[in-house]
């Protein structure tokens, strides 16, 4: 069973890149937002792997981080949501938002992904809803290197996480809390007391 790879990009194709290990080629299907974002062709990479083993086919899948890993892992558990599903929706919506997506109950972050209908969005979100604010980062990113925006994207969603408990001691269910810090913190705000103040704002209109 593999469980990472570690070598040089040989080649991409839509939906896989093929990363040379010591000369052998191993084919590692990945969401498009893995892809687009762990380097170009000659780069060295490494990708943490899910190994699945069929009758008639061995299929490895690589994902850029733990968090990634262990949604692809959450996602794929639910009923009609297979491997391609669960790629689509990782490239849609991005790992660390999917917690705030699915517990704002919001379908519209699940249909954008390709494949995934209403229905299918309403069982995941039914199915998951109880089960994403327990997944936590067990690493950190693996095909792409550290960076000050990693950082920082990491201590906002901490923020947000601070922002949405304020909001529900005050009195607001959890899933409007959720839905009104997702309203703004897309305007890139990291201050914890601005986020609150622009959400409650939100939350009387």
């Amino acid at each position: 069973m593999i469980g990472k790879l570690t070598g040089i990009i040989d080649s991409f194709d839509e939906n896989h890149l093929i990363l040379d290990v010591s000369g052998v080629g191993y084919v590692v299907f990945a969401s498009s937002r893995t892809l687009s974002s762990i380097g170009q062709v000659g780069d060295a990479a490494s990708l943490l792997v899910i190994t699945n083993v069929r009758e008639d086919a061995i299929t490895l899948y690589g994902f850029a981080d733990a968090l990634e890993k262990q949604w692809f892992t959450l996602l794929t558990s639910v009923q009609g949501v297979g491997a391609k599903a669960g790629l689509a929706i990782l490239a849609a919506c991005p790992a660390d938002q999917l917690s705030f997506a699915i517990a704002a109950q919001d379908k519209a972050a699940l249909t954008r992904a390709s494949g995934v209908g209403a229905k299918l969005a309403t069982r995941i979100l039914t199915e998951l809803k109880d089960k994403a604010g327990k997944i936590e980062i067990t690493g950190g990113n693996v095909g792409i290197s550290t960076s000050s925006s990693n950082q920082t994207a990491q201590i906002n969603d901490s923020v947000d996480q601070d922002a949405v408990s304020a909001l529900t001691n005050l009195g607001y269910a959890s899933s409007d809390a959720y839905r009104a810090v997702l309203q703004v913190k897309g305007e890139g705000l990291g201050d914890l007391q601005t986020i609150i103040r622009l959400a409650l704002k939100e939350l009387s209109s």
